[in-house]
């Protein structure tokens, strides 16, 4: 299981959280400009290679302006869980520790973010493609009574309509005989956290989702989606999870219309802004601020300067 407690003690380190597209990535490159950082991306869908336009993911020019980690580490037919990420991130910030930089962990996956944070440990249980197979067929209802009778902590944490995270349960149910509940516990990581949150009043937020759904199609999405099915990734590929690409893809294989796909990107990435303000209201600690008001940047990295004033990079 991955262990928090292994880490070096006393590392300040900034989080900038929130929703999709209330302005993560330019506030953390501000902050890691200004004080001497590098990024460490907390965002699922910045992972794979490939997958540029539709998950906004930092350009070419933003990252070489600043240094970036955990964006394009896989290729899209690569699984990936909890348990990599938190191993690779606490790496990640624990080198750029060493380099007496500020290690700018920055976005928008909830589980991963908290999972960090409170330095959950994680049963190593490699994915078991068959097996994932077999339960990927039930019906998610079935998944659901199915975990409730055997790991009902889990059950009633993962809720009844996620049904990849229903799937892992039960996987790691099958494979070792224990549920995640026994085996899942928190150590907290030993960092000085600054967490900033990210929010806007959620029409105006749906209205900039709306226009960059809009500007990724003319900027090529169907194109990028195309190479991807061209090299024979499909719908079934664990990146191909990430919203809109499923829907680019019916668009590309002529099952349905651009403006029907653009349509349901939208309603999801709407849904999916919901679940990300429910798990981040429960959050603690966070210095929220609204990135619709005007002077919300100066405001944040003042925060950050106040947080780091008087203190090294590592106490």
């Amino acid at each position: 299981m991955t262990n928090a407690r292994s880490l070096t003690d006393g590392l300040s380190v900034v989080v900038v959280l929130g929703p999709t597209a209330t302005g993560k990535t330019e506030l953390a490159i501000r902050i890691a400009q200004e004080f001497g950082g590098e990024v460490v991306s907390a965002d699922s869908r910045y992972f794979y290679r490939g997958m540029d336009i539709g998950t906004a993911k930092p350009t070419m020019e933003e990252r070489a302006g600043v240094p970036h980690h955990l964006i394009d580490i896989l290729d899209p037919d690569q699984p990936y869980s909890l348990g990599q990420f938190l191993d690779d991130a606490y790496r990640s910030i624990e080198e750029i520790g060493k380099r007496a930089r500020l290690p700018v962990v920055a976005g928008g996956t909830p589980q991963y973010l908290r999972a960090m944070l409170e330095g959950w440990t994680v049963p190593e249980v490699p994915p078991d493609d068959e097996l994932r197979l077999r339960l990927d067929l039930e019906a998610i209802e079935v998944l659901f009574e199915r975990l409730s009778s055997v790991d009902p902590g889990s059950a009633e944490r993962i809720g009844p309509s996620n049904k990849r995270r229903l799937i892992r349960a039960l996987e790691v149910f099958e494979k070792t005989g224990r549920t995640m509940t026994e085996q899942s516990g928190k150590t907290a990581p030993p960092y000085q956290f600054h967490v900033i949150g990210l929010t806007q009043p959620r029409d105006r937020l749906y209205a900039r989702i709306d226009e960059r759904v809009q500007r990724m199609y003319a900027a090529g999405w169907l194109d990028e989606v195309r190479a991807l099915y061209e090299r024979g990734i499909t719908a079934a590929h664990p990146a191909m999870s990430a919203h809109g690409y499923r829907e680019a893809l019916e668009v590309v294989t002529g099952t349905t219309s651009d403006e029907d796909a653009i349509a349901r990107t939208r309603a999801i990435i709407h849904r999916y802004v919901r679940h990300q303000q429910t798990w981040f209201r429960r959050f603690d600690s966070v210095h929220w601020f609204d990135s619709s008001n005007d002077g919300w940047q100066d405001a944040a990295t003042e925060g950050v300067r106040g947080f780091l004033s008087g203190r090294p990079l590592r106490t």
